[in-house]
């Protein structure tokens, strides 16, 4: 059986669809491709069986498998009901927490921040037709990983951030010969608010709604550039410049190498 949920919101016409296929055993890869490319969601999740006390659980965009998707794995965690749960992701495992309020909180693998060479820098602003200057300094460009890798733009202005229309084959193309899954672009509202929007080509389609893997990302790169404090709620509004208002609380926990990543999901009937 097929599931719709809305991840990261309680309006089911908000936050970012998902599907939920909770018995996926029988199911091979292409049939998971095709139903995730029917469905036509950034993401669908398949559980395909239980991993020790874990569920296996694997994720697939219309085009491709990710290795790890926040969204959908709020859903599917909502979906599977309250209670602790533990994910079996290709990325690793990761424990997810779901409240009788339909909130999950999913703890990510231990975040990486890495540079983002100078010639990627300078593609990725052609293609976004975005000037250097527009940059916020404070936040420098870097790429973070939480379970997939994405770089992390900065801007200094809410307006740099709405102005959105991008070469997607160019992306794409740049995307994955780089291995990232999306790309982060961040407005810093104030000191633990953020603006982010997320392009997402290479999964078929232009913008993601929201997006958990790169929250914990982006919780990872502040935390390591110094740029929060080491116990820090973060809120990240995302999907507003499309008509998907998602929001997402980021926790860092001293002592605890995850980042967890909390949000709503409701059914869409």
């Amino acid at each position: 059986m097929i599931e719709r949920y809305a991840a990261f919101t309680d309006d089911p016409a908000g936050g970012n669809p998902a599907g939920v296929i909770r018995d996926a055993s029988a199911l091979d890869d292409a049939e998971m491709l095709k139903i995730a490319a029917d469905l036509g969601y950034s993401e669908s999740a398949f559980v395909t069986g239980r991993d020790g006390d874990g569920y296996r659980v694997r994720y697939f965009s219309p085009l491709a498998e990710v290795p790890f998707c926040g969204h959908a794995t709020v859903a599917t965690a909502v979906a599977l009901g309250p209670g602790d749960h533990l994910f079996v992701t290709n990325a690793g495992a990761v424990p997810v927490t779901v409240d009788s309020t339909g909130t999950a909180t999913l703890t990510s693998v231990p975040p990486t921040v890495a540079p983002l060479a100078d010639a990627d820098l300078a593609a990725l602003l052609h293609i976004l037709d975005w000037p250097a200057a527009d940059l916020d300094a404070a936040l420098p460009p870097r790429v973070a990983y939480a379970g997939a890798h994405h770089p992390v733009l900065a801007v200094t202005t809410r307006e740099r951030l709405a102005d959105l229309n991008y070469d997607m084959p160019a992306l794409k193309a740049l995307m994955l010969e780089r291995g990232w899954t999306t790309i982060q672009l961040v407005f810093r509202d104030g000191p633990s608010t953020f603006d982010v929007r997320n392009p997402f080509p290479v999964g078929g389609v232009y913008e993601d709604p929201a997006t958990g893997a790169a929250a914990a990302a982006l919780g990872g790169y502040l935390r390591e550039l110094g740029l929060v404090g080491d116990d820090a709620t973060l809120h990240l509004r995302q999907g507003d410049d499309l008509g998907r208002p998602s929001r997402i609380t980021v926790r860092l926990v001293p002592g605890e190498p995850g980042v967890r990543v909390s949000g709503r999901a409701v059914p869409i009937t």
